[in-house]
């Protein structure tokens, strides 16, 4: 008779191993994550065999010799910021996104762009054909890429580790596949098994990895949660399937800043960097139109400067709406009551739709200011001068508090020929550039009168 093939339950957002299935995994807490799956076979020594003994010795902090590792550069200046000045040798880098955003185009353009950069382009995805022709139609020189066409992980890292290229790219991890591991390619444990595998290579020859992975349709990586915690850096591809830009957002980066982003534009011929976002956030429209306001934001370390809009209308269906599109619908409410209480603005019957942007998502709250202006002025129906600015946060006792690193947003306002700005009473601006007045306010009211008078 035949014996039932064990198998285990595995939560897909973390990768814990339960014997039966719950509800609500107890590692992470999440709930209807739980997965069947053929049990993995045990590995490890006979009973009362020693454990080979690794040839590896610790070593002192001062020994350890980095001057040789630079950064390599991806001959992308905007990926190569958004990783803290290039690839860390050695690293493993994981780029997710939707289907179609553009990370198979991101991840061929890089070694298109470096002609120096000795390149393995392992694809599971699709054929040599098919890479090259979408090769021809981004340009570049493509003398030092090699395209593999595997699956296995085991044949992959033979490959690499005969060619030790500049710089591996994989695309994509949810197509690998490992022999020690009985399940579909894709699967939980299949994933965990192919990231430590490469992890394992990229540490012991020092060369970097660029991973590509799919997302779920909650927007997160398709896989376990540990795949997250195993590689060095995780970037976000985000946009619009529809549109023309596209972010790149960095998640995790152990080697250089969380903050960053950068921005790029599809093309014909691929992405194209957009080195100043704002010229692309800034109206695009007539002058004198109501519900606008410009706000000054801060992502990274890169200020930008971006359309608030807003239309305030008076509510059809008896109870208010309250709808916000790239903020949160939390704070609008709040703002929303600053302005009624401190304010004497009855927004209670009207509804408030509010939009940022650009497709932006907005945390930064010198943003506050703005949404006021832009409220207050669909409320009003008087329109906000095209060369004015707003950089400010606001407390629920109505008064403008000061944000930081002021100077930047300054500096870039003054660069796009804005005229006016206001911000805090509270702040400490050291940088006036010609061309460019800083008005200083100290709460909603005193805005009012010195912007609608």
């Amino acid at each position: 008779m035949a014996t039932k093939a064990k198998t285990v339950f595995y939560c897909t957002s973390c990768g814990n191993e339960s014997p039966k299935w719950m509800g609500r995994c107890p590692a992470c807490g999440e709930w209807n994550t739980m997965k069947e799956a053929p049990a993995e076979p045990k590995k490890g020594p006979a009973s009362g065999a020693a454990a080979p003994r690794s040839e590896r010795r610790p070593q002192r902090l001062r020994e350890i010799d980095y001057s040789q590792d630079a950064r390599i550069s991806l001959g992308m200046g905007e990926v190569d910021r958004i990783l803290g000045g290039g690839m860390v040798p050695g690293s493993l880098v994981l780029i997710g996104g939707e289907p179609g955003i553009g990370k198979s185009t991101l991840s061929l353009q890089i070694p298109l762009s470096c002609r120096d950069l000795r390149t393995l382009y392992v694809t599971g995805e699709e054929s040599a054909k098919q890479v090259g022709m979408r090769a021809r139609r981004l340009g570049g020189d493509d003398s030092n890429c090699s395209i593999f066409c595997e699956t296995q992980i085991e044949t992959v890292i033979e490959e690499a580790r005969a060619m030790l290229p500049d710089l591996m790219i994989v695309d994509s991890v949810q197509t690998m596949y490992t022999d020690s591991v009985e399940s579909a390619p894709g699967s939980v444990s299949q994933i965990r098994e192919v990231a430590a595998a490469l992890l394992r290579f990229a540490k012991e020859s020092g060369v970097p990895v660029i991973l590509i992975g799919h997302i779920t349709k909650d927007g997160y990586i398709a896989g376990p949660k540990i795949l997250e915690h195993i590689v060095d850096v995780v970037l976000q591809f985000e946009g619009e399937n529809r549109g023309s830009y596209r972010i790149l957002r960095s998640i995790k980066n152990r080697f250089g800043s969380t903050a960053e982003l950068a921005v790029f534009e599809m093309t014909g011929a691929g992405l194209r960097e957009v080195a100043n976002p704002s010229e692309l956030l800034i109206p695009m429209h007539e002058q004198g139109l109501s519900g606008v306001a410009i706000a000054a934001m801060l992502d990274g370390t890169r200020p930008l400067l971006f359309e608030v809009q807003a239309l305030v209308s008076s509510a059809v269906y008896g109870t208010a709406q309250r709808s916000a599109t790239g903020f949160d619908v939390r704070r609008l409410n709040m703002l929303l009551a600053v302005l009624e209480k401190r304010a004497g603005f009855h927004l209670s019957a009207k509804d408030v739709f509010l939009n940022m942007a650009g497709g932006l998502r907005v945390s930064d709250p010198a943003c506050d200011l703005a949404v006021i202006c832009a409220v207050l002025s669909s409320n009003f129906d008087f329109a906000i001068p095209a060369d004015v600015c707003f950089a400010g946060e606001v407390g629920l006792s109505g008064e403008i508090r000061p944000v930081g690193q002021l100077d930047r947003r300054v500096q870039e306002a003054a660069r796009l020929g804005f005229k006016r700005m206001f911000v805090s009473s509270f702040a400490k601006v050291e940088v006036k550039p010609e061309g460019l007045r800083v008005v200083q306010v100290a709460d909603v009211p005193a805005l009012v009168k010195a912007l609608f008078k």
